[in-house]
């Protein structure tokens, strides 16, 4: 947002969507954390895959609307869309707080479902 390079924002929703059809090995910033973070850091505690793949979604929907806000001139919409994205992202990656991983699991209450996620296999201990 700061250099106003709008086509930004559609190349970050493309290699969204190139993450969710194809896998993390298409994943740019997958492959930049399993390469250089994880192995700094460690391997975090396994999660349920549904919710960050709806806020995945979530974000492509959003950064595609920005990208078009800005090529048919609305570009305080693609600004305050685009703002919005990164506060979002700014805030998962800060306080792993993630707002479309809360909204799929709000989802789940508001249809009058429980939420519950996927049974994961139990690790060896070691």
């Amino acid at each position: 947002m700061l250099t106003g390079w709008w086509w930004l924002l559609a190349l970050l929703a493309a290699q969204l969507v190139l993450g969710l059809t194809l896998g993390r090995r298409y994943c740019l910033p997958c492959l930049a954390y399993f390469e250089f973070v994880q192995p700094i850091v460690g391997e975090g505690q396994l999660e349920d895959a549904r919710p960050p793949r709806f806020a995945n979604m979530v974000g492509v929907a959003f950064l595609t609307a920005a990208s078009l806000a800005y090529a048919v001139g609305a570009s305080s919409a693609g600004v305050a869309i685009g703002t919005l994205v990164a506060g979002l992202a700014l805030l998962a990656a800060a306080t792993g707080f993630c707002a479309g991983c809360e909204a799929f699991k709000l989802g789940y209450i508001l249809t009058g479902r429980r939420f519950v996620a996927c049974p994961l296999p139990p690790r060896p201990s070691s």
